[in-house]
C-alpha cells in the first residue's frame, strides 16, 4: 500500500515539529542549567539554527496570516511554529500553563524554577518573533539595483 505525497509530507512536518520542539526544549534546559541567557552564544546561534530548520521545513508562517494558537497540539498536521505556538507548546510540556493558571487563581507566585522557565520562554518568543519579522521582510531590503523602483515605507 503506497502513501500519496501529501500524507508523506504531512507526516514529515509532524515529525519535524516534535523534533524541533525537543531540540529547542533541550537548548533552553541547557541554558537554564548553565545559568546563561539564551541571548548569548552559543545558545542564541543554536536557537537560530532551529529557527532556520523550522523555516526550511515550511513551519514558519507569515505572521500576518498565521492562525491563532487555538489550543494546537504538537501532533497537529497543520501546525505552524509561530513564536506564540512554539512557546505555548513548550509551556504545556512543562506544565507551566497549568501552574500559571493555578498561581493566578490562588493569587500566589510561581515557584522559582517555573518562573525561570517562563522567563526563558519569553526570551525565546522575543527572538523567534524578531527573526520571523526579519525573514519575511528580507527581500524588501535586499533587492538588486535594477529591481529597485520605490523602496517601501513602513
Amino acid at each position: 500500500m503506497s502513501e500519496d505525497n501529501s500524507s508523506v509530507k504531512t507526516r514529515h512536518a509532524t515529525v519535524s515539529v516534535r523534533s524541533l520542539l525537543t531540540e529547542v526544549e533541550s537548548l533552553i534546559l541547557e541554558a537554564q542549567a548553565a545559568t546563561r541567557p539564551l541571548e548569548l552564544q552559543p545558545f542564541r546561534g543554536r536557537l537560530f539554527e532551529q529557527f532556520v530548520a523550522a523555516d526550511r521545513s515550511g513551519l514558519i508562517p507569515d505572521e500576518t496570516t498565521a492562525a491563532a494558537f487555538d489550543d494546537a497540539d504538537e501532533d497537529d498536521s497543520d501546525l505552524q511554529l509561530t513564536a506564540d505556538t512554539l512557546c505555548r507548546l513548550l509551556a504545556r510540556r512543562w506544565g507551566l500553563d497549568m501552574a500559571a493558571r493555578e498561581a493566578q487563581a490562588l493569587q500566589t507566585r510561581l515557584p522559582a524554577e517555573q518562573l525561570e522557565r517562563m522567563r526563558l520562554l519569553w526570551s525565546v518568543m522575543r527572538m523567534w518573533m524578531e527573526w520571523s519579522y526579519a525573514w519575511q521582510r528580507w527581500s524588501e531590503f535586499h533587492q538588486t539595483a535594477d529591481s529597485i523602483a520605490v523602496i517601501p515605507q513602513p
